[in-house]
């Protein structure tokens, strides 16, 4: 793994945390309509989508876009691992099953 495919990892992880935030953000009652979408939450978030975008397209100078989609399905394990420790939420059976199969197709596909 070369400094730029590390690059799109971290990203993918950043992605998913501001995933994470805009969640926090949806759960929450605001007096107003527009504080729904002028909050730090919201704003936070949108702003770290911004900054993997311009790391992504940075990175994708030097990597493959088949490597590049590969790293991107770590999200969704991310956002399971991220939800179960930060949200409370608990795993389920789906969603292990689901994981284990992106992580299953991660390695055939780079190992075939």
């Amino acid at each position: 793994m070369n400094k730029y495919m590390l690059i799109l990892f971290i990203g993918t992880f950043f992605t998913a945390f501001s995933q994470l935030l805009l969640k926090q953000s949806a759960n929450k009652e605001y007096s107003h309509p527009i504080f729904e979408y002028l909050n730090w939450h919201v704003i936070t978030a949108y702003g770290i989508f911004g900054g993997v975008l311009l790391l992504n397209t940075y990175a994708f100078t030097h990597v493959d876009m088949k490597y590049g989609s590969v790293i991107d399905t770590f999200s969704y394990v991310f956002v399971m691992l991220l939800s179960y420790f930060i949200l409370k939420e608990k795993f389920t059976r789906g969603k292990i099953i689901g994981n284990l199969i992106i992580i299953t197709g991660i390695f055939v596909y780079t190992l075939g």
